[in-house]
């Protein structure tokens, strides 16, 4: 080793540190690559993006052959910085003490800290080009990486840990999804919405959505056919509710265009309007809005009727408001629609008992809890447990509430201040 020069030390100690380097940056960057956005590049037919997904695929021969290759590089490395300290101090201790510190110095900023932080910042950058070599070299090494892993194996095997098949696939749930989606900058503020809405079908139920019985369009199949007629002249929405004497009593839907022009040339009956009454059909209480899109698609209908544990007629709930609860409110609403909420003068508003909470919050931006009652009426029965009396005022969740009107134990009419006012 004497008749070796001392520029040959250096420019092989500089080479022996590029290598270490690579192996610790390929490490890093393909342990740091976003499996996703792999997947996506392998399918898009990328060739360094499938190269690196073959090596994943074999995660103890990838890491097997980079710890190897880099152990010995940096082995050679401290070997190479004793003879280099020799050369300067001699064969003694101190000589020993100046190699050891100075190889551990050079090795650890210039072969494993700052190419990890790179491999760690770029990974896509530096993965797919470094598979090109890796691969190969993982080939011409294979006999020695199988020798080496044989006792890895048995060692794992000593200590019962067997890593499961497919351990090394990276499967998302509901909540990480939930933060993935809100930490991306690449989708709008109106994708994010949609998307968090999506995770939340199941959890949503038509309780939450439905139109209240209250607030359904319906006509009654005993009244005289002038008011029949007249209801359906007038009506506001496309499909009604036909009921016989009590809306309980549910004889089907009617679609109002279908018998418009009967109306209107003064040629409807009873005995023809039956012909175009549609059979309903019933949903029970506490469906999740995702089944009951798979509801609509079997019945090969928009339309149906919520009732309870009881088969009383609870509400109304269709296929707009499920995509209303989705995608935000349509610019369109019928005037009974509308009536749930009117804003006064001082800012604060006059809503209807019987009016969603999850409406009120969409649509007002208010922050009424909604694991309980659905209705305001049903979340101030709930917190006074007792009969409602005109004038009175309450807080719930922060917001003053003054009923203003009731009927028949239940609040018709409730005066809320805004949040801004709170």
């Amino acid at each position: 080793m004497e008749d070796i020069s001392l520029s040959t030390l250096y420019v092989t100690l500089a080479v022996l540190l590029i290598v270490s380097a690579f192996f610790s940056i390929s490490e890093t960057s393909m342990m740091a690559l976003n499996r996703y956005r792999l997947k996506h590049l392998t399918q898009s037919g990328l060739r360094g993006a499938r190269l690196v997904s073959d090596l994943l695929a074999k995660t103890d021969k990838f890491l097997g052959v980079v710890l190897l290759g880099n152990n010995l590089v940096n082995a050679a490395s401290a070997l190479l910085v004793g003879l280099i300290a020799e050369r300067y101090l001699g064969q003694n201790e101190l000589s020993l003490f100046v190699a050891t510190t100075v190889a551990a110095f050079i090795i650890l900023v210039f072969s494993e800290i700052t190419p990890k932080i790179l491999g760690a910042t770029y990974p896509e950058r530096i993965a797919l080009p470094s598979a090109y070599v890796l691969t190969p070299l993982l080939r011409v090494s294979q006999p020695v990486v199988w020798f080496v892993n044989l006792f890895v194996q048995t060692l794992l095997g000593l200590m019962r840990l067997r890593p499961a098949p497919g351990h090394g696939e990276q499967k998302l749930t509901v909540e990480e999804l939930r933060a993935l989606v809100l930490e991306t900058s690449y989708l709008p503020q109106k994708h994010q919405s949609i998307l968090m809405n999506l995770f939340d079908l199941e959890a949503i139920t038509v309780d939450d959505v439905m139109v209240p019985r209250s607030h359904i369009e319906a006509v009654d199949f005993s009244s005289p056919l002038e008011q029949i007629q007249q209801q359906i002249a007038t009506a506001h929405h496309r499909r009604v509710l036909v009921y016989q004497g009590h809306l309980d009593e549910v004889v089907g839907t009617l679609r109002v265009r279908s018998v418009l022009n009967l109306v209107q040339n003064e040629e409807l009956t009873k005995e023809k309007l039956r012909t175009h009454i549609r059979d309903a059909y019933f949903v029970p209480a506490g469906t999740p809005l995702f089944s009951q899109i798979q509801n609509f698609q079997e019945q090969q209908d928009r339309l149906s009727l919520v009732v309870d544990e009881y088969g009383e007629l609870m509400g109304l709930v269709t296929m707009e408001d499920i995509l209303e609860e989705l995608i935000g409110e349509f610019t369109t609403q019928s005037p009974l629609q509308a009536g749930g909420f009117v804003i006064q003068s001082d800012g604060s508003y006059l809503v209807e008992g019987a009016t969603l909470l999850r409406e009120l919050n969409r649509k007002l931006g208010f922050n009424f809890p909604l694991d309980g009652p659905k209705t305001l009426n049903g979340l101030i029965l709930e917190h006074l447990q007792d009969m409602p009396v005109p004038a009175t005022s309450i807080k719930i969740a922060g917001y003053p509430l003054e009923i203003v009107q009731t009927h028949d134990r239940v609040v018709k009419a409730v005066r809320v201040l805004p949040p801004a006012a709170v």
